[in-house]
């Protein structure tokens, strides 16, 4: 989980908003534009809508960043923008953060403490779902468990060339969640593509083993021989993944070594 230092980085985006603007330009037309009075400048509703939308956007990007969603509430979110907006004094100035409720060292340590919790229960809730599914997937006839927990389907045995822990593959795969969404996966009618089994995951360098060069296999990952409680991309921490597996090469050590000289 990636710890947050979240006022100074609210403060980074102001602070480039205001480094963006553009600057006035040195001729005689900036000198007109100094004499202009500041009610001289009347927006358009749609101008202010659109900038309005822009600087939501700005902000958005930090909470998606977190992968926060309906878990807040949006208009605390309003609240403390406008707090902040209607704090007297220089924003990037130490004694600015005073004016409010936390101080920043504060206010990180509950954003993080709050990252943590949620996490823990994410990964809580991510193995009881994987739990549950292993254990009614584990009563059918054509699914085999193993001494680790990795739950596999021979869909096609494939010959007698059967990879070792440190052989490379070659092969053509797809990734899914439990609920279905497919997380990765080679490109439909590409050539397959290289693998050393002792550089993936666990359930990979075990389920690989127990296919033929030729072969299917289906493998159902527990977490803690998957991504575990890091997750990886768009596997949230503590997830059970599912792979569809064809095996259409094996590249044993003693090969590469002879390849080498």
């Amino acid at each position: 989980m990636k710890k947050a230092i979240v006022f100074l980085s609210l403060l980074g985006l102001a602070v480039s908003a205001c480094n963006n603007a553009a600057p006035a330009p040195e001729n005689s037309d900036a000198a007109v534009a100094a004499e202009s009075k500041s009610s001289d400048f009347i927006p358009s509703k749609a101008e202010v809508d659109s900038v309005s939308y822009l600087v939501g956007v700005n902000f958005g990007s930090f909470i998606k960043g977190y992968n926060f969603g309906d878990d807040l509430n949006y208009s605390q979110i309003v609240k403390g923008i406008k707090d902040f907006v209607a704090a007297e004094g220089d924003f990037r100035s130490p004694d600015f953060a005073s004016q409010f409720k936390y101080d920043p060292q504060s206010m990180n340590n509950a954003f993080n403490s709050y990252l943590e919790k949620r996490q823990k229960y994410t990964i809580a809730v991510n193995k009881e779902e994987g739990e549950k599914f292993l254990a009614e997937n584990a009563s059918k006839d054509s699914v085999q468990v193993a001494e680790s927990g990795l739950q596999y389907k021979i869909v096609a045995a494939g010959n007698d060339v059967k990879p070792g822990p440190k052989d490379t593959v070659w092969v053509r795969y797809k990734g899914t969640l439990l609920d279905g969404t497919v997380f990765d996966q080679t490109v439909e009618g590409a050539d397959s593509v290289r693998l050393t089994l002792d550089r993936v995951i666990k359930g990979w360098q075990e389920g690989m083993q127990l296919v033929g060069e030729g072969g299917k296999i289906e493998l159902y990952v527990p977490s803690d021989l998957g991504y575990g409680d890091r997750g990886a991309g768009s596997i949230a921490p503590g997830s059970t993944l599912i792979f569809d597996i064809e095996l259409t090469r094996v590249g044993k050590v003693e090969e590469k070594s002879e390849e080498s000289k």
